[in-house]
């Protein structure tokens, strides 16, 4: 017996969840979604259902409402014990009960307990939560709605071995439906909206085009992440956004007094883009775990992850300068090292390392990441080698907290990019370590491939950063400004920045104030001005307020784990921010208790405890239910066919990328070989290959040139991923002193039927 789409009754029916309706409304570079979830129970027993579902790592939860029959009760922000206490009580007097709650483990994950649903009886719940949108590689602004949590590895020393599992929907059940409708709001015009589903066309809403709105194609089924790209005009301008007070609030509160949000996302002029240093330790630290078997995505011809990760670290491991340190480290339920420590970058090295990724598989169990990132923090760093960790998984970790919190405590010495693989990965763990470590996050989901955007952090690794970065603030005397962020210390090109601050006091006469903003790139002193309104009337839903608030109650949240508890005050801190701004915390929860008629609901309640459970609430929802017998359902995993690595060879010989094909030629140094593998390449015997080389070139300069053209010629659609592997090219020619340049050059393009300028190759 299989479930068909997670959830079943006791007859093994699907889960009876009818339609998602979500409401996005975006203000520049954050966002409120507003979620309503519709279900029934078919049971013929009270039933109680335990949502659990994921959020971004910077989201915070701001509304919920439950509605049930024609009666809504809305949920109000307590301390979680005492919240808890009222769920039970309000459960065990046969009344109806919401409880929404902070997991332990890991920030992004909330669970949902919806109580004790008479037979028959339909409900909604709805949820609403701000947060801000990630940067993308093109300048884009992501929001993501994912329909799938992958499986949460609980690691064995943990002590909380109860809690369930989450898992994925397979590929086509999805029993309900999506609707979703946006309104665009930005300090610039709009230029485009995309996503990987079908979207209304963009209607403007004014003439400026700097409100806008778009949908979804009607019909989506919930079955895939769902992504919405923001284009903006001059989006790499600084803005200040003010937010107006809560009316209700009490000036001097949080919610009270006005709101700035400060954006800080730099250009980077092209000649710095281009200067790459040739210091520093690499770490690539890969997930083996089981789960990295499974597809990249639901497609037909979907490379599963560990293959797509090993063909990212031959990129890697060819792009790398020479002169620089670099180590593997793959780890599962336990992890392994290439090397004891951190070798230097060379030919003899770097073909060491590449022998041993090709026999890497994902064969390491689960996902644990704490011990190996504990191991790495324990190898005291290299002289004038600054360390740097690029992090691969697919995010199916419990203790993000603790794993977080690790990476925080050594951010001084280690910066860290972080890619979260395939759909479901957790923001909170990919996000909050690229965060707190100085580094940038990548999400590889649906047809995205692993490599563009790992160059692209590369990029950021080699290229010079946004330092000495320092805010000032302008206001009347009568104004005070307390900030609610932590100081912003370093912006990586392709970087956003976001800065809160609460502002107190009115001012009798200046309307206005401003921020000055400096900063230093490339040794190059910035600087910015900017001004703003003290007295805002637009009204844009709190968003700004509560994503302050929310910042504010992370760094007081590590603050306290930090002190294990015994910093007095900080946890009461907390709990009277989260209780004045809505805005939930490892804390708190919302409660919500239906008494309805009084009378006790007739049936015994069921508890059902399910392992394959997923629906979503913007969201990724998964439903876990809690059952007084300990049936356990069989589950589909995310992988329905395994990978056997150990199987024979197909007879038919594998059809090889010719791009993987000649960056797998490349030596450390930057060059090329003429050889019979390098003609295979260029479609043309060895020789064919040779005849057409001038004859005062050296035939490694000739073949170094080949490889630049065919590169300039054929492969430009993914020069993101070969670009280092050229740059490093060109400067082993120039150091070659070669003065036909020119002419090899011609004739390469003669050979291979290309039209590539010497120019262009930066020769």
């Amino acid at each position: 017996m299989v479930n068909c789409c997670g959830l079943v009754t006791v007859k093994n029916e699907p889960v009876p969840l009818k339609s998602i309706v979500v409401e996005v409304s975006v203000q520049g570079h954050v966002a409120t979604v507003s979620s309503t979830l519709q279900y029934e129970n078919q049971e013929q027993s009270p039933l109680e259902a335990i949502f659990v579902f994921p959020l971004p790592g910077e989201a915070a939860v701001c509304r919920f409402s439950a509605k049930i029959g024609q009666t809504e009760v809305v949920a109000e922000v307590q301390e979680k014990q005492k919240a808890q206490e009222q769920y039970d009580d309000a459960l065990s007097s046969g009344q109806q009960a919401f409880l929404l709650e902070e997991s332990d483990e890991s920030p992004d994950v909330f669970k949902l307990s919806v109580g004790s649903l008479p037979p028959g009886e339909k409900a909604s719940v709805s949820l609403d939560y701000v947060t801000e949108l990630a940067v993308q590689a093109d300048d884009g602004l992501r929001l993501c709605l994912p329909a799938v949590l992958n499986p949460r590895y609980q690691p064995q020393d943990s002590g909380s071995g109860g809690s369930a599992q989450l898992s994925s929907v397979p590929a086509g059940s999805v029993p309900y439906s999506l609707s979703l409708s946006a309104h665009v709001l930005s300090p610039h015009p709009i230029s485009r909206v995309e996503s990987n589903c079908p979207l209304d066309p963009l209607n403007y809403l004014n003439t400026e085009k700097t409100q806008a709105t778009v949908s979804l194609a009607a019909g989506h089924q919930f079955d895939r992440d769902v992504e919405l790209l923001l284009y903006y005009k001059d989006t790499h301008q600084p803005t200040a956004i003010v937010e107006a007070a809560q009316a209700s609030a009490k000036p001097g509160s949080l919610m009270g007094d006005p709101v700035v949000m400060l954006s800080l996302y730099p250009e980077f002029p092209k000649d710095v883009m281009s200067s790459m240093t040739s210091h520093g330790e690499f770490l690539f630290v890969v997930d083996r775990s089981g789960s990295m078997e499974c597809p990249m995505h639901l497609g037909s011809g979907s490379q599963d992850r560990i293959s797509s990760a090993r063909e990212t670290l031959l990129l890697l491991l060819k792009s790398l300068p020479m002169g620089c340190y670099f180590n593997i480290i793959g780890f599962g339920s336990s992890y392994e090292s290439f090397f004891p420590k951190s070798v230097e970058y060379s030919q003899k090295t770097m073909d060491e390392a590449l022998q041993k990724v090709k026999g890497m598989r994902a064969d390491l169990g689960g996902t644990e990441i704490l011990q190996p990132l504990k191991h790495i923090y324990s190898q005291p760093c290299l002289p004038d080698q600054p360390r740097q960790l690029f992090l691969f998984t697919d995010g199916e970790v419990e203790n993000t907290k603790e794993v977080l919190d690790l990476v925080k405590t050594n951010a001084g010495s280690h910066r860290c990019f972080s890619f979260g693989i395939g759909e479901g990965a957790s923001t909170a763990l990919i996000s909050g370590v690229a965060k707190q470590a100085r580094g940038h996050a990548q999400f590889i989901t649906g047809q995205d491939r692993m490599q563009p955007k790992v160059m692209q952090s590369l990029r950021f690794a080699l290229q010079p950063a946004v330092v000495d970065i320092s805010v000032k603030w302008n206001v009347p005397k009568e104004v005070s400004v307390t900030l609610l962020s932590p100081p912003i210390r370093v912006v990586f090109q392709g970087q956003r920045a976001l800065l809160y601050a609460q502002l107190t006091g009115e001012s009798s006469g200046d309307t206005e104030g401003s921020v000055t903003v400096k900063y230093s790139l490339a040794m190059q002193p910035v600087e910015n001005r900017l001004s703003f309104s003290l007295k805002p009337t637009e009204d844009t839903g709190m968003a700004v307020h509560r994503l302050g608030a929310r910042t504010l109650i992370q760094s007081l949240e590590v603050e306290e784990r930090e002190e294990d508890g015994e910093k007095e005050g900080v946890k009461e801190k907390v709990i009277e921010l989260s209780v004045q701004s809505g805005v939930s915390s490892a804390f708190t929860a919302f409660i919500a208790v239906h008494k309805g008629d009084g009378e006790a609901l007739q049936g015994q309640l069921l508890r059902r405890h399910q392992k394959d459970l997923s629906a979503t609430v913007r969201i990724r929802v998964r439903v876990e239910v809690l059952m007084y017998i300990t049936e356990a359902f069989p589950f589909q995993l995310c992988c329905p066919i395994p990978i056997d690595f150990d199987s024979p060879a197909p007879t038919s010989k594998p059809v090889r990328d010719p791009l993987l094909q000649l960056i797998s030629l490349q030596k450390a140094s930057g060059s090329w070989v003429l050889e019979a593998a390098l003609a295979e390449v260029l479609v043309k015997t060895e020789e064919e290959v040779s005849k057409p080389k001038p004859a005062q070139v050296d035939q490694e300069v000739w073949a170094t040139v080949l490889a630049l053209v065919w590169l300039y010629g054929f492969k430009m659609e993914a020069q993101e991923e070969w670009q280092f592997l050229a740059m490093k090219a060109v400067s082993w020619i120039q150091a070659q002193k070669v003065a036909s340049v020119s002419e090899c050059v011609q004739a390469g393009n003669t050979l291979l039927g290309c039209q590539v300028q010497k120019d262009t190759l930066g020769l």
